[in-house]
């Protein structure tokens, strides 16, 4: 079992020293903290006592360092909340507990500290100060240890209620991909980049490529250390050491994820639900500019308070869009803290609910803190995956979309919309999922759009995939208007031909007039045989006399394409099929009597008893069909 402890405290209240006495590691690691006395940057240690093995971090205690502290407390599994019992509660022991809850911590131990310095009053009035910080919180029923780091009393019992208390925990369930924010990076001669964190979730292997965010950066791991030990390969929950190939030491920072490839999308938006705390001296307001600490990363950031006031009170809740300045990779579930922008003060703390959102105009209010209720108390996967797939309406999501929403591994998001498919409630459309009423609602309004068609278009064989894309799929994915034409032509509720498309109810039918018209057209074809009218001069012949313009006569000229009763041989002229047909026939009886299968233009012109007008353009078409192909003043016929 792998347990994550921090440390939570004012400055010099003996964070450093009881790891120490716990450990025998000393967290202080800079020549300034052994120098000044004082932890001002990040520090580990880690000890086993049977199956658990304990990461330490330890945090710097000085208002200062603040920042540096929330760096390392987002991640820990359990908390030893420091109070030195000569001095009690002080300003940081406040707002660093505020901090543990606001980071969602469940477990941890009250630890007094210095009992060598501290008399009984005064170790009394110590314990009281604690107690009454932690009333009503966590921590209320945790076990108070007094310790002496300098004498060693206390300490056994601290260790064995670690163990008790981290047995207690519930099992890490990690449905996540792999996640290590990183706290620290720094080069080692001969190895290059070297990146350390706490793994957030998933499983880091040797070998493998990852990607650094926000850079986009792919990178390979080189080599894995675990709390000094070269492993293949380590799970969530343990402080670990990463040797980078593919980058240079100085691209990286804290603040950085490395993760997954091609999951995750830097974002510079988020909608969250927050906790103001009771004792922040004025309500968190919209527009109002903070400091952001998620994961490793410190951001500016504004706030838009998502209800009609624009405002969330001390000790009350509300969702917020926050605005960074700067791009993060962020999960729903993700827990935060927000600092006043100056003086940096922590007033506000929450959890991450849409990794994606669009901006909120003030009429849409009501229906976005709706969304983010539903996504909010979404207890299982397979929830979320309805709701976003139900919030993406006519778009639908794809695999990625959704492991890019939830941070899931791939597994996971399999799992999450096989039994919503099964069941007909979400429908897989070429690779992206929408809800079933969604895609039945698609089907129909292009069924609409197709019938709209045949009524302004009667003559027309059927409406183009082009024109019906526009529509009635104008901003939907290509892949659902696919497979929605698809399912209708599979269900014989349409009938596709090459780019057209019909209704497959929908027959032509014509008026006594439009009759006169159509047979008219196919007659003249019929009697021109080979020595048709140019189209032009062909279609002010047909309509002349009659209540139908030449644009009406073009439709019908267009029907019998479709139908393939006539045959485009080039722009100016168009033949009767049949005829067409009977002069391939004669083609391929004169190739049948000659030795080399061959033809030229003026045996062409005997063959088809047409002058050369009509031999040029019909000749080229054969080439375009393959009847014939062209040597020279040649051609063999094929």
């Amino acid at each position: 079992m792998d347990i994550i402890v921090g440390t939570a405290g004012h400055i010099d209240h003996g964070k450093t020293a009881l790891i120490k006495a716990l450990t025998g590691i000393d967290a202080d690691r800079l020549p300034e903290e052994k120098r000044r006395g004082i932890t001002v940057d990040l520090g580990f240690a880690e000890m086993s006592v049977g199956d658990v093995h304990f990461g330490f971090v330890d945090v710097p205690g000085h208002e200062r360092f603040v920042k540096n502290m929330l760096a390392g407390a987002s991640g820990i599994d359990l908390v030893m909340l420091v109070i030195a019992a000569d001095e009690g509660v002080m300003p940081q022991t406040r707002e660093h507990f505020d901090i543990c809850r606001l980071l969602g911590v469940r477990a941890g131990i009250v630890v007094l500290t210095k009992a060598d310095l501290a008399d009984d009053e005064t170790l009394e009035l110590a314990e009281l100060d604690a107690s009454e910080l932690v009333a009503g919180s966590f921590l209320e029923n945790a076990p108070k240890i007094t310790v002496s780091a300098r004498s060693g009393s206390g300490i056994a019992e601290l260790k064995d209620n670690l163990v008790r208390i981290a047995q207690g925990l519930p099992t890490r369930t990690d449905q996540l991909i792999a996640r290590l924010p990183i706290d620290r990076s720094f080069s080692v001669k001969g190895f290059g980049a070297v990146v350390t964190g706490t793994l957030a979730s998933g499983t880091l292997t040797e070998g493998e490529e990852f990607e650094l965010l926000p850079l986009k950066a792919k990178v390979r791991i080189r080599g894995i250390q675990t709390h000094g030990e070269s492993v293949k390969n380590v799970s969530a929950g343990r402080r670990v050491a990463v040797n980078l190939g593919g980058i240079d030491h100085s691209r990286v920072e804290r603040g950085m994820l490395l993760a997954e490839p091609g999951v995750l999308t830097p974002t510079q938006a988020m909608d969250a639900e927050v906790e103001v705390v009771a004792e922040a001296a004025k309500p968190l307001r919209s527009r109002q500019r903070i400091r952001l600490h998620i994961g490793t990363v410190e951001a500016l950031a504004r706030v838009q308070v998502l209800n009609e006031a624009g405002a969330i009170e001390p000790g009350e809740r509300g969702f917020v869009q926050l605005r960074l300045e700067i791009p993060a990779a962020a999960i729903p579930g993700e827990r935060f803290i927000i600092r006043r922008y100056s003086p940096p003060l922590t007033i506000a703390g929450g959890v991450v609910i849409d990794n994606s959102p669009v901006r909120h105009r003030k009429r849409d209010l009501a229906a976005v803190c709706d969304l983010l209720t539903v996504l909010r108390d979404a207890a299982k996967p397979e929830e979320m995956a309805l709701i976003l797939i139900a919030a993406a309406g006519t778009s639908g999501m794809s695999n990625l979309d959704l492991r890019s929403r939830t941070g899931w591994d791939n597994a996971v998001t399999v799992n999450a919309i096989r039994r919503p498919i099964a069941a007909g409630k979400v429908r897989d459309a070429g690779g992206r999922y929408l809800k079933a009423e969604v895609f039945d609602k698609l089907a129909s309004s292009a069924e609409q759009a197709i019938a709209e068609f045949h009524k302004t278009e009667p003559l027309a064989k059927g409406i183009s995939r082009a024109a019906l894309r526009e529509t009635a799929f104008a901003y939907v994915p290509d892949e659902i208007f696919q497979s929605v034409i698809a399912e209708l032509a599979a269900t014989e509720r349409i009938v596709l031909d090459r780019e057209s498309i019909r209704s497959s109810a929908y027959r032509i039918e014509f008026s006594p007039e439009e009759e006169v018209l159509r047979t008219r057209i196919l007659s003249v074809f019929k009697d021109s045989g080979l020595e048709v009218p140019k189209f032009p001069e062909l279609l002010a012949e047909v309509v002349s006399g009659s209540s139908f313009s030449v644009q009406d006569g073009r439709k019908f000229f267009q029907m019998f394409l479709d139908s393939g009763e006539i045959v485009k041989v080039s722009e100016e002229f168009y033949f009767y099929k049949p005829v067409i047909e009977q002069l391939v026939e004669q083609l391929k009886a004169f190739a049948a009597a000659t030795s080399d299968r061959t033809i030229d233009m003026a045996k062409f012109k005997d063959l088809a008893g047409v002058s050369r007008k009509y031999a040029v353009p019909l000749l080229e078409y054969f080439d375009r069909e393959r009847i014939t192909v062209r040597r020279g003043d040649q051609r063999f016929i094929i």
